[in-house]
């Protein structure tokens, strides 16, 4: 089998693994039908897959890149806020849109090297909520409650649970949660302060994230890990804890 061949093949067994997990409506899928539909004996799929699960992980990081190619290709609006939004949109629009596949790459423990791609992603639209000054809680902090809220609401609607609202209303109670509302004219954090007296750990996340992504070269490394204590402090403050 030359290189190139060997490509095709690999390709084609991939592409009908996953179109046949799309049509499964959740009913397990042979190795056999997959080499049917891909045109290939089973020694071609093991030699690349190794086994069963092999190929199913291969096919969540097939899934990985096909959802990374819209988050790439996600254009900013210019309000970081709103695309946070439309990441959470592209998000669940992917889920309902390739359920089977989504199960295959959030419902279990084994992420490909593509997960850590799409959580990156995530951080830097979080990241730049906080140095907008809008963001409640430090960076990784909402980024994880973020990420388990979406994956959470899209395997329960796989899963036949809950209704076709929930990721919206999920959507604004965390962003109520996390986000400071805009202050007039300003879109950054004159709204703080009457968002229930928090403007201080909004403050303090937002020049932790200023920081994290350009160092102040002005400050030791000793003296950049004591601020970042301080400010981690400041930001898990209660907005109505005592001074």
């Amino acid at each position: 089998m030359t290189a190139q061949k060997d490509v095709d093949a690999r390709e084609r067994i991939l592409r009908a693994a996953a179109r046949l997990i799309a049509e499964s409506g959740g009913e397990p899928v042979s190795t056999r039908a997959i080499c049917g539909a891909a045109g290939v004996g089973a020694p071609t799929l093991y030699h690349h897959f190794g086994d069963k699960q092999g190929l199913f992980d291969a096919v969540a990081a097939y899934g990985f890149e096909r959802y990374l190619s819209d988050k790439r290709a996600q254009p900013s609006t210019g309000d970081p806020v709103e695309d946070l939004r439309q990441g959470w949109e592209l998000h669940q629009e992917f889920g309902r849109s390739n359920p089977e596949l989504y199960t295959l790459m959030y419902g279990t423990a084994r992420r490909p090297p593509a997960a850590a791609e799409a959580h990156e992603i995530l951080l830097g639209l979080v990241g730049a909520v906080a140095r907008a000054g809008r963001l409640r809680v430090p960076v990784e902090a909402a980024a994880n409650m973020i990420h388990a809220a979406g994956t959470g609401v899209m395997l329960a609607l796989v899963a036949g649970e809950g209704d076709p609202g929930l990721p919206d209303r999920m959507c604004e109670a965390l962003f109520e949660a996390l986000i400071v509302p805009a202050g007039p004219g300003d879109g950054t954090s004159g709204g703080a302060g009457r968002a229930g007296g928090g403007a201080a750990p909004a403050l303090a996340v937002a020049l932790r994230a200023a920081l994290a992504a350009e160092p102040a070269s002005a400050l030791t490394a000793t003296e950049a890990a004591l601020l970042g204590e301080w400010l981690d402090r400041i930001a898990g403050a209660r907005p109505d804890a005592p001074a």
